[in-house]
């Protein structure tokens, strides 16, 4: 007997569905997952498929972090798999406590579309740590005017040095970040930007860590794509999250160029 379906395939419900407060939650998540498939899944057929799907989820889950909803023949197309193949990995995943898959209706007629699915966040992204207990007594402590000018002015040197304190990563290029840094002035910003490039830049050989992309063609790509968000934002576009955006872009570009024999070809001419 088929299970009643309550969820109706939306923008808020996919929202409410998200797992991860930020990629880099979920991308570490994701390689937690990556080395226990390595270690606990025998055979090295299943192994990198399922690696390959967890990829294509992860990098189909930054609009609403942590959840996607791409339909199982989709995902088949993007690894060049059957829809049998498919669904026998997503059962996999879900027996090993990584993903859940959720069923959706759509909205227009009710009936049933594709599954949300939803990367499920590691049980130490969880804190089970009780805060101290707090003493009833409070320790006296006997101050004077000088030790209290001398605290206030370590503490107006200690908020100085981390106001300042605001560099971009050395795994960032200079020059995105020379670019990015036109626009945002955050490095947490600019660092995340960089991130989500380098999630899509998807791994095509899993043993050897290959991705599709050298780290030239990367960069021409991310230099692209921000380009064209700047352009989106300055026409006056409302985008309400600014990463679920960008990642959308460099998907559709590397989508576009991995196919595109010229660009690959030329890997050493950036």
């Amino acid at each position: 007997m088929k299970k009643k379906i309550n969820v109706i395939a939306s923008v808020d419900s996919f929202h409410n569905l998200s797992t991860f407060d930020c990629i880099e939650d979920m991308n570490k998540t994701v390689r937690i997952y990556r080395d226990i498939i390595k270690s606990s899944v025998c055979r090295s057929d299943v192994r990198t498929r399922l690696i390959a799907l967890l990829e294509v989820l992860k990098r189909h889950s930054c609009k609403q972090i942590g959840v996607s909803y791409m339909s199982k023949n989709t995902i088949a197309d993007k690894l060049e798999l059957s829809y049998k193949t498919v669904q026998r990995l997503m059962k996999k995943l879900e027996e090993l406590g990584m993903i859940r898959q959720i069923p959706m209706k759509r909205k227009s007629d009710m009936l049933q579309t594709a599954n949300a699915i939803q990367i499920i966040p590691t049980k130490n992204d969880v804190s089970d740590k009780t805060p101290p207990k707090k003493s009833g007594k409070c320790p006296a402590i006997k101050t004077t005017s000088s030790s209290l000018k001398q605290n206030n002015n370590n503490k107006r040197k200690s908020i100085v040095s981390f106001a300042q304190a605001n560099f971009i990563a050395s795994w960032v290029p200079e020059q995105f970040g020379k670019l990015a840094n036109c626009f945002y002035h955050e490095a947490k910003t600019i660092n995340e930007f960089w991130k989500v490039v380098k999630q899509n830049n998807p791994i095509i050989n899993h043993v050897e860590g290959t991705r599709a992309f050298t780290d030239k063609q990367e960069l021409h790509i991310g230099i692209k794509a921000f380009k064209e968000f700047v352009m989106k934002v300055k026409s006056g576009m409302s985008i309400k999250n600014k990463f679920g955006y960008f990642n959308g872009i460099v998907n559709k570009i590397m989508d576009k160029l991995y196919f595109d024999d010229e660009f690959m070809e030329l890997a050493n001419s950036f």
